[in-house]
């Protein structure tokens, strides 16, 4: 998460253990490592994770692709698929 520096599972694992709010990763800091793989521990630039077609480069194993739906709590400018025109 940017506003702890601490990887969890959703934002819900975040809302639960941490005592602040979520903060977003703005745009201009998506070179930045935030995403982990929870297969092979492989850390991930947030541009890296958007461009991986949901599977990590590293060990293949699938991202969960029901995650994009949640884009708009943890990646600036990103809504649900299913709220974009």
């Amino acid at each position: 998460m940017k506003c702890c520096g601490v990887y969890f599972a959703c934002k819900d694992c975040h809302a639960a253990l941490a005592d602040h709010p979520i903060e977003v990763w703005p745009e201009s800091e998506w070179g930045q490592k935030a995403i982990l793989c929870g297969a092979c521990d492989i850390e991930l630039s947030i541009r890296e994770y958007m461009g991986s077609g949901y599977a990590c480069p590293a060990c293949q194993a699938a991202f969960n692709p029901k995650c994009r739906n949640h884009y708009e709590f943890y990646f600036e400018g990103r809504e649900p698929l299913d709220r974009r025109g």
